[in-house]
Order: structure tokens, then C-alpha cells, then sequence
């Protein structure tokens, strides 16, 4: 109950102090690329139940349709704008809206299409999605994007076993960390 409360308190105000950037991102998305500025895409969440994650539209529109669902650092399908929102992450912020309907938590692991199940044994599967899944995870705290797939898994099911609010708490700072590493490289 805690965890439920401190996600719905922490979105609604990076909600209003990000809103500037969010419309600043919508509108850049816009000019860019046209419509449509967000992305949904069918995710899995707790107990395995799928709902529409949400994005700012960071590749052209057939992207889906052009190539699979991971994307590779050079991606052709990723447009001028969508590669800034990627290196900076606002392309997520979105998701905010995500946590604030029950989907995701701001902390847990990131969400899998459901072409992923493949990836897991049964006991993997159900034990990662325990929890709701994130838009920060340990992964991305520890990794950013740099994990290997062994190194995200076993940061997921770590995280599964051990989450609490204090470990959501070191997650955000790690993340904090990782993002203002990136954007000064």
C-alpha cells in the first residue's frame, strides 16, 4: 500500500513539474515526424496481465511493420527527434500515466512484449511478474542500457525477490545517477 501511494504522490508531481518538457517532447515529435506523438504497444505486467504501455513516438510510424521489436544503436527506423528523447529518456515519460492507472510502478523490472515469454523458464516468468514492472528497474539503475540479457534478468528476478520501498528509493538515485552520466558523455 505504501509502494501504491508513493508511486501515484511521485507521478503526479513529475507529472506537473515535467509537464513542460512532455509538451516541449509532443510538440518536437510533432513537427518532426507527425502523428501520431505517443506510442502504445501491448506489454505484460502483474500476474502476467497485458496492458498498452505508452511512449512518445520515437521511430517513423510503420516502425512495428519495418523490423522487430528490439532496436539496434543504429537503427534506421528511429527518427532525428526520437534519437534525442532516447538518449535523454523522456521518450518514457508517458509511462507516468502508466503507473498512475496501476499498470507499471515507478521501480520494477521493465516490461516484456509477450514475444519475450520465450526468454524465461516457468519459474523465471512467474517470479518477475510478482511485482508490477517499472520504468526504472535495477537493470537500468546498475546498466543503463549496456546489460546483457543474463545481466537484466538476474536484476529483475533480484529485484522481484527483494523489492520495498527502500530499494525503490536506491533504484530512483541510481537512475538519477545513470542519467546525468549519460547526458554528460
Amino acid at each position: 500500500m505504501a509502494k501504491r501511494l508513493f508511486d501515484i504522490v511521485l507521478a503526479l508531481l513529475a507529472l506537473l513539474l515535467l509537464s513542460p518538457v512532455m509538451l516541449a517532447a509532443a510538440l518536437a515529435v510533432w513537427l518532426d515526424s507527425g502523428r501520431p506523438v505517443l506510442f502504445a504497444q501491448t506489454r505484460v505486467g502483474r500476474g502476467t496481465q497485458p496492458f498498452q504501455l505508452y511512449k512518445f513516438r520515437s521511430m517513423v510510424v510503420d516502425a512495428p511493420r519495418l523490423g522487430s521489436h528490439s532496436t539496434a544503436q543504429n537503427d534506421p527506423r528511429i527518427t532525428r527527434v526520437g534519437r534525442i528523447l532516447r538518449r535523454s529518456s523522456v521518450d518514457e515519460l508517458p509511462q507516468l500515466f502508466n503507473v498512475l492507472r496501476g499498470d507499471m510502478s515507478l521501480v520494477g523490472p521493465r516490461p516484456d512484449v509477450p514475444a519475450q515469454r520465450g526468454n524465461y523458464t516457468e519459474e523465471q516468468w512467474a517470479l518477475r511478474h510478482r511485482v508490477r514492472p517499472g520504468i526504472t528497474g535495477l537493470a537500468q539503475a546498475l546498466y543503463r542500457s549496456r546489460a546483457t540479457p543474463q545481466q537484466r534478468l538476474q536484476a529483475d528476478l533480484d529485484y522481484a525477490q527483494h523489492h520495498g520501498l527502500l530499494v525503490d528509493l536506491r533504484i530512483i538515485g541510481l537512475t538519477v545517477l545513470q542519467l546525468f552520466r549519460r547526458s554528460a558523455n
